[in-house]
């Protein structure tokens, strides 16, 4: 159980559920509250991160990705704690079940009366399933060509908050796009700080990330962009629809992200950003209650 709770990396959840979190508070602002839709929107978006993870340590670890190179804690596959076979299962098995959850959630959502919006979200349903496990496993696994952070924009952006709200209100705001923008940045942000401290061994391993094909200079360069745009984003959203000094609570989690990106910019030393990846993943998560919260004070 230990070894499949370490496969799990369970660190990452509070990460994945921050997409979740800002469409339900954002949703509630505006009195759409639903308790069964908050939680197995949870389920089933923790059910996809557990998915991605386990995808993740078969996909790099069958591919020889991971290896003595690579900077910290080794996987599961890498170390043999997990056999390819068993791991292959558990990505079938959490599969199905998220699946399960995710069928549950779109009736309690829907009912039987919007079929359309049913089908609709049973296929995104699938794609993101299908997305989770091909990051890394496969012939074409986009993670290894350069399409990872577009991913994340798409799934731990767009889709987790735009597509949360959309379960409670059954209505779709354009302007959900900028806070949803930015947990999507923030969220590539991560991604994006895994690959510049796997730089190194990534390039020798073929694994062309966009840190690998920008450049280690770059990829930092990008960092700062990405946080930034985060941050301007929400507080674009802010200033349109300001309504309580409270809504400005989340510029508090500027604090942690500052320290962060001062330690990456200085940054020379791919194997010492290991430790800044959870302090980034728990700032957004951070920068997401902090936001939500601040809607419905």
């Amino acid at each position: 159980m230990k070894d499949w709770i370490e496969a799990a990396r369970i660190r990452t959840l509070p990460l994945s559920i921050s997409g979740i979190l800002v469409g339900t508070f954002m949703a509630a602002s505006e009195e759409f509250v639903n308790f069964k839709i908050t939680i197995l929107a949870l389920l089933t978006t923790v059910g996809f991160q557990v998915l991605s993870n386990f995808a993740n340590d078969y996909g790099d670890g069958v591919k020889g990705t991971d290896n003595d190179d690579r900077i910290g804690p080794k996987r599961t596959i890498q170390s043999g704690k997990i056999t390819p076979k068993q791991m292959l299962n558990a990505i079938k098995i959490t599969a199905l079940l998220t699946l399960v959850i995710a069928v549950l959630l779109i009736y309690v959502a829907f009912g039987k009366e919007n079929f359309v919006l049913s089908v609709t979200f049973f296929l995104l349903g699938i794609a993101s399933i299908v997305a989770a496990i091909k990051y890394t496993v496969g012939n074409k696994a986009y993670g290894y060509i350069g399409l990872g952070d577009l991913f994340v924009l798409l799934f731990f952006g767009w889709l987790s908050v735009v597509g949360s709200y959309f379960l409670y209100t059954k209505e779709l705001n354009w302007f959900i796009f900028l806070p949803a923008t930015s947990i999507g940045f923030l969220s590539m942000g991560v991604l994006n700080l895994n690959n510049l401290r796997d730089f190194e061994s990534d390039k020798k391993a073929g694994k062309n990330t966009l840190v690998v094909k920008m450049g280690y200079k770059f990829g930092k360069i990008y960092h700062t962009i990405l946080l930034q745009s985060a941050v301007y984003l929400c507080l674009l959203y802010t200033i349109i629809f300001f309504d309580s000094p409270f809504q400005l609570l989340f510029l508090i989690a500027l604090i942690p992200l500052g320290k962060h990106l001062i330690v990456v910019v200085k940054n020379s030393n791919p194997k010492d950003l290991d430790g800044e990846l959870k302090k980034l993943a728990l700032s957004t998560f951070l920068f997401a209650i902090l936001f939500g919260i601040g809607l419905i004070l």
